[in-house]
């Protein structure tokens, strides 16, 4: 069965200190882990869209500029 976020709130209230210093620090690693994917798929998307042609990349800042004021 299924609990709702109410319900886990409630639940983490009733844990002792360490515990929820214990969940604290997983949370953490679970954001953190999230974020990595997140990252990761977005630079594998990007390097996919570049293959195809349907970006471009630069050699400098200034190359980039360039194409932005030429647009």
């Amino acid at each position: 069965m299924s609990q709702t976020f109410a319900e886990i709130v409630e639940d983490v209230k009733q844990l002792s200190p360490s515990e929820k210093e214990e969940l604290q620090e997983l949370l953490k690693k679970y954001l953190v882990d999230e974020r990595r994917r997140e990252i990761r798929a977005n630079a594998d998307a990007g390097m996919e869209e570049l293959r195809r042609g349907e970006i471009k990349s630069f050699s400098s800042v200034d190359d980039f500029m360039d194409s932005l004021s030429h647009d």
